[in-house]
């Protein structure tokens, strides 16, 4: 029996709060500032974790179930994608569409639960946060397919183990443009700047965040720790693509994807600290633009 994908499967559950930490120290240092420290995403897991829950007599179980629900559906999405040259833990013909599928769940349930609270200014967040991620998830799709027919074969897995350095060579075009979709998607739907500030405290601008004030303790860590399973997620689709590096030896595939990782963090925060949030009028054209590039790689790779 292969351990390796069942071994990078646990271990990105343990190093995703880590990723977050690796963005925050960059924009730290672009800064001038020594920022938290890199293990700082465990510290407030633990600290959440420890604290009590306090519930609105406005909301319902469907206020209570969102957490669970969501990072449910975000564990099984990282179940299904291939990390270090290995094949997922959960690999099958149609796989990208579940994943697509499970991405939007986890957001279904993150919004309905917003909604739960009866609250206008979480709802204007849910509004926002369905609105971008309708615009992104064609992109994401389209991706898909451009790799899928690429490989000649429906599964995830075998889209991204088809790539290689020489598949780069051969196909350059399409897969710059596959990257730069999907990096733009990996923005989007991790509410990162361009598109969203995870930090922000400005009412008018927040979208993820102004889901879930509401919800504190372990609540709220199960939100956090969703969260960066979904940034590890859909990073490891941008390195997949991007470091395709095939040595036939797990530990250095396995490392390399790690440390590709690492890098995607660092390049996170770069773009964070060099521009600004967009306007919420212009995040639309973005998202669009990432379907467009996508597209057109699909018409590529089928010509």
């Amino acid at each position: 029996m292969n351990w390796a994908p069942l071994l990078l499967y646990l271990a990105a559950i343990a190093l995703a709060p880590l990723l977050g930490g690796v963005i925050a120290k960059t924009k730290a240092f672009f800064a001038g500032r020594t920022g938290a420290p890199l293990l700082q995403g465990y510290f407030d897991l633990a600290k959440l974790l420890r604290k009590g829950a306090v519930y609105s007599a406005t909301t319902s179980w469907v206020f209570r179930a969102g957490p669970v629900l969501s990072i449910g559906a975000v564990a099984v999405a990282l179940a299904l994608v291939p990390m270090g040259g290995t094949p997922a833990p959960l690999a099958f013909p149609g796989d990208f569409l579940v994943l697509a599928y499970l991405l939007a769940l986890a957001r279904f349930f993150t919004v309905i639960a917003a909604l739960d609270t009866g609250s206008a200014f979480e709802g204007m967040g849910a509004s926002r946060e369905a609105q971008f991620s309708a615009l992104a998830e064609p992109g994401l799709v389209l991706c898909f397919f451009a790799l899928a027919r690429n490989a000649d074969a429906l599964s995830l897995s075998a889209g991204l183990g088809a790539l290689s350095p020489g598949a780069w060579r051969s196909h350059a075009a399409v897969l710059a443009l596959v990257a730069a979709a999907l990096f733009i998607v990996f923005l989007a739907e991790n509410a990162r700047i361009p598109v969203d500030d995870p930090t922000t405290h400005l009412e008018l601008t927040m979208i993820h965040e102004v889901m879930v004030l509401d919800h504190g303790g372990p609540d709220l860590a199960l939100i956090e720790a969703a969260s960066w399973l979904k940034l590890w997620v859909l990073g490891a689709l941008v390195v997949g693509v991007v470091v395709p590096v095939r040595t036939g030896v797990p530990v250095m595939d396995g490392g390399v994807f790690v440390a590709a990782m690492l890098l995607l963090g660092v390049a996170v925060g770069v773009v964070e600290s060099a521009m600004a949030r967009l306007r919420l009028l212009r995040v639309p054209q973005l998202l669009v633009a990432s379907g467009v590039l996508a597209a057109l790689a699909t018409v590529l790779i089928s010509g």
